[in-house]
């Protein structure tokens, strides 16, 4: 009688144990996820995003002179046209998983910033600047792709693009060869 009175009792200490541990294991790997990005990264990221000026291009109502800072880097609402390629927009930067950069992991980030390529291969638009911004240093492409990853979701999809003769559905900034 005795072994199994210890056996239950042993029973139901792991029984009130168990539930606490993995909850207290699930709130802390929550907690460090979410504190994953070193606040002084983030903060280089946003100024190395400011002075570079990727909210020109990415943020609706920029080139038109009233930015929508509320939405700032969701993408853009102007296109670029390129002579026999067609209308770029830039596209949402934030980290929506379906309209931005939500599923792109910071080395896919750093990747498309420094080579101009998406992760599915796919080569950047022209109007995009990767050759300037692959001389960034290591740590200041991630501190750019910690800063996105940290921005909070919006969701919009852009259109486009819109191939050569395509009529785009957005007012479009020509670029024109020196």
């Amino acid at each position: 009688m005795d072994a199994r009175f210890r056996r239950l009792e042993r029973l139901s200490r792991i029984a009130f144990w168990l539930p606490a541990c993995v909850a207290f294991a699930l709130l802390t790997t929550l907690t460090i996820t979410a504190h994953a990005a070193d606040p002084e990264q983030v903060a280089r990221g946003k100024y190395l995003v400011a002075v570079i000026g990727c909210g020109d291009c990415h943020t609706a109502g920029y080139l038109l002179g009233k930015p929508d800072i509320e939405h700032s880097l969701g993408g853009s609402d102007v296109g670029f046209e390129i002579p026999q390629l067609g209308v770029f927009v830039g596209p949402n930067l934030t980290s929506d998983a379906q309209t931005g950069l939500g599923d792109w992991t910071s080395e896919q980030i750093v990747a498309a910033l420094q080579t101009g390529r998406r992760p599915d291969g796919r080569e950047l638009a022209p109007i995009m600047p990767w050759r300037d911004l692959a001389s960034l240093t290591r740590e200041d492409a991630m501190a750019i792709a910690a800063y996105l990853k940290s921005l909070p979701p919006i969701k919009n999809k852009v259109p486009g693009p819109f191939g050569a003769g395509v009529r785009p559905t957005v007012p479009v900034m020509k670029i024109v060869a020196p």
